[in-house]
């Protein structure tokens, strides 16, 4: 398996720290990170869960800091500036030649992309969510219907409540798997997380070529 490499990300004004793995030619996956305010970056386990699970399936794999989160410049934008991340994110993969784009989003990362996916202009073709913490912010699933292949939960998140989520998602063409005895933070479940999203995106890729 490829090393991953250090990269810079132009935003504008803004430089996004990001860690690539070029194993495909057409087929990426953006990783996007929890909360920055609450201690997310791209280092978190349940990212680097994500980021080997995509890696091992031959996709090329972007995980990067939001603005304001470890060496990325600018501040913390409540969500707003974050989705400008993602587009630039995207387009610098579009510009090395990945045409083929899926998101992987965990936590504050998947809510913030779910903006994006809601877009007209949305860059991806598949996207997965894990752990989308719906008690504190406001997901549009009417929006988001048939743009979400799979959606992670555990049983025990204390900021995804599996009844609510299960009442949101009931009537969407998605995916739902719920891994028991977990929380929001995956600690120990990173095995089982990696060998769920991999057992996926066998299917996925299939849609996708």
């Amino acid at each position: 398996m490829m090393r991953e490499e250090q990269v810079y990300i132009k935003n504008n004004e803004l430089l996004i720290e990001g860690l690539l793995n070029k194993s495909s030619a057409d087929h990426g996956v953006v990783i996007c990170h929890p909360h920055p305010l609450m201690g997310g970056s791209m280092h978190n386990n349940v990212v680097e869960a994500i980021q080997e699970a995509f890696a091992a399936e031959n996709y090329t794999t972007l995980r990067f800091n939001f603005r304001g989160a470890g060496r990325s410049t600018g501040i913390y934008d409540e969500g707003r500036g974050e989705q400008e991340d993602i587009f630039a994110v995207c387009q610098y993969l579009q510009n090395i030649g990945i045409g083929k784009l899926s998101f992987a989003g965990y936590s504050f990362g998947s809510w913030v992309g779910s903006k994006v996916i809601e877009q007209s202009d949305n860059p991806f073709t598949t996207s997965i969510f894990i752990s989308p913490p719906i008690n504190y912010f406001d997901f549009d699933f009417a929006k988001l219907n048939c743009k979400i292949d799979m959606i992670v939960c555990g049983n025990k998140d204390q900021f995804c409540d599996l009844e609510v989520l299960q009442g949101q998602t009931k009537y969407l063409d998605t995916n739902l798997k719920i891994i028991p005895g977990t929380d929001h933070f995956y600690s120990g479940k990173e095995n089982e997380l990696t060998d769920i999203l991999r057992g996926s995106l066998h299917s996925q890729k299939k849609v996708i070529k």
